[in-house]
């Protein structure tokens, strides 16, 4: 029998639907394809470990090096403003991209379009919670942002947020105040800090009965530093005050579930260390919390319980949101402590060796329960655009220079295909540029 249109139709729904419910190793997804047998047998080889010792197995995490396509060209430890994705997502959203273009309002719409609640389930399961709380997006700023301008909130209520959260956070948040009359207000912190305590009262002590939401960053991008979410949004809850948490370099990177937050609304970026295609995002709302909730785009029914309201973005990239599905396969492949165990492995082994170095100072914790990936270095002698430009010039290593509220580093952030050549290059590099100053 000829192989028809009709047929291929139908092989195309068959495999988009078969791949948006793939799990890691089953055989329809790219990444069984790919590395089902290696992974395997690299998992096996270590499942007697726990996974902070698995962190310092170089024969397991070169397997999983392989499985992305970084440039030669240069070192990248920045992988806190965008990490790459795997080479099967990259090859997952060339696969629907070319579908698409086959006949785009076909298969955007009849055939990728059907993929969505799959995927939601799917992102809820990683996130523990309720795919009916769970809204696909392009970022965290597109993620919080709806948040934070559909909140109903009324001139003098409080919204009390950090110095440290995120530009685009502030500036709604300010807007809200210049159009709706809302007060806004910060608190700032000399971190590194190593007391939840002495955080938690820092909130604590600025809230007011007028407070009606509290902002909080789970990991500063600036220095990144670990906030105590669940015990900040404990506090704001016994002073009648919604949580809003910033989660863009949290997750995928800590093994943590969003329930276990105590939070009302969160926003994420999926393309930081979830390493999903570039533009994808996940936002979260409580269920009791979406109907009271404006979206920020066109909707017929803006009080509509149902968190869909919030996709309503018309005609954007399906096959980056699809590929998020590979993503999270690949993520979950790895598994979530033992990823988190690495990066603060690696971030650790090149901090302890620079900290002690004359003219160096980290502006980051080492205690796993305040950082993780994200650390600040600074070198005495170069300002941070210096260090940041002779890094890259001289060595090929990329980071981002912050000068921010007396905050003056760089920004180091490794991310699981990072090597151990690679970090102590970046050490070799940091000492050099010491001694030379001091020279």
């Amino acid at each position: 029998m000829p192989y028809s249109a009709g047929m291929a139709q139908h092989d195309r729904r068959s495999f988009l639907k078969m791949t948006a419910l793939a799990g890691a190793f089953s055989t329809t997804s790219l990444f069984q394809q790919a590395h089902a047998e290696e992974w395997q047998a690299a998992g096996k080889a270590v499942h007697h470990m726990d996974p902070a010792s698995v962190s310092q197995n170089e024969d397991f995490w070169s397997v999983i090096q392989r499985g992305y396509s970084v440039s030669p060209l240069i070192m990248n430890l920045n992988n806190g403003g965008v990490s790459p994705s795997p080479i099967v997502v990259q090859q997952a959203v060339e696969r629907y991209n070319q579908m698409t273009n086959e006949g785009p309002s076909y298969f955007m719409w009849q055939i990728l379009d059907q993929g969505r609640e799959p995927l939601r389930a799917k992102l809820a399961r990683l996130a523990g919670v309720s795919a009916e709380e769970v809204a696909i997006n392009r970022n965290a700023t597109e993620a919080l942002n709806t948040i934070i301008y559909g909140l109903p909130f009324k001139a003098g209520d409080e919204v009390l947020g950090c110095k440290f959260d995120y530009p685009n956070m502030m500036n709604a948040y300010r807007q809200r105040a210049e159009r709706d009359g809302i007060v806004y207000k910060q608190i700032t912190f000399d971190f590194p800090v190593e007391d939840v305590d002495a955080i938690v009262k820092a909130y604590e002590q600025a809230m007011t009965p007028n407070t009606k939401l509290v902002h909080i960053t789970h990991v500063v991008n600036w220095v990144g530093q670990i906030m105590p979410v669940r015990q900040i949004a404990d506090m704001a809850h016994a002073h009648g005050a919604e949580v809003i948490v910033d989660g863009a370099h949290s997750f995928g990177l800590l093994d943590f579930k969003i329930s276990d937050l105590h939070c009302d609304y969160f926003g994420t970026s999926l393309h930081k260390f979830l390493s999903a295609p570039i533009g994808s995002g996940m936002m979260w709302v409580k269920q009791d919390k979406i109907a009271k909730l404006w979206p920020l785009t066109c909707y017929g029914d803006g009080h509509s319980p149902n968190i869909r309201k919030f996709e309503a973005l018309g005609t954007r990239s399906f096959p980056i949101e699809q590929g998020i599905g590979e993503a999270i396969n690949f993520h979950e492949a790895i598994g979530s402590r033992r990823k988190q165990e690495r990066i603060f492995y690696l971030k650790n082994y090149w901090a302890t060796r620079v900290k002690d170095i004359k003219g160096v100072k980290l502006h980051t914790s080492l205690k796993p329960e305040f950082s993780c990936a994200i650390s600040g270095v600074s070198v005495e002698g170069y300002t941070p655009t210096e260090l940041m430009n002779t890094l890259f010039d001289r060595y090929k290593i990329h980071t981002v220079g912050i000068d921010y509220e007396g905050q003056r580093c760089i920004r180091v952030t490794p991310h699981v295909y990072t090597t151990l050549a690679d970090v102590d290059k970046f050490v070799n590099a940091i000492d050099e540029l010491a001694a030379k100053k001091k020279a």
